[in-house]
């Protein structure tokens, strides 16, 4: 713990403004939601997210964030296959 701060909420946070940003991104027609880099964020907040807590313990969002990261990556996958 730094400062207050655990280690699984420093990863967390950091998934879920990586998240919220690419939301927020997408809803201001800055980034499209059907592009690389809004699933690249995705698979990143929700990974970081899931292992946040895995870190805890609280099952829900290990499975809730561990899916969006699945289907985030299928995403990167089918984008790559286009682009091939």
């Amino acid at each position: 713990m730094m400062n207050g701060i655990s280690t699984a909420d420093l990863i967390g946070s950091t998934g879920v403004a990586l998240l919220l940003g690419a939301f927020a991104l997408n809803l201001a027609g800055r980034l499209q939601r059907d592009g690389a880099a809004y699933a690249g964020l995705n698979v990143l907040g929700s990974g970081l997210a899931a292992a946040a807590s895995a870190l805890i313990g609280y099952w829900p969002f290990i499975v809730l964030e561990s899916a969006w990261c699945a289907v985030s990556c299928g995403a990167l996958i089918r984008l790559a296959m286009r682009s091939v």
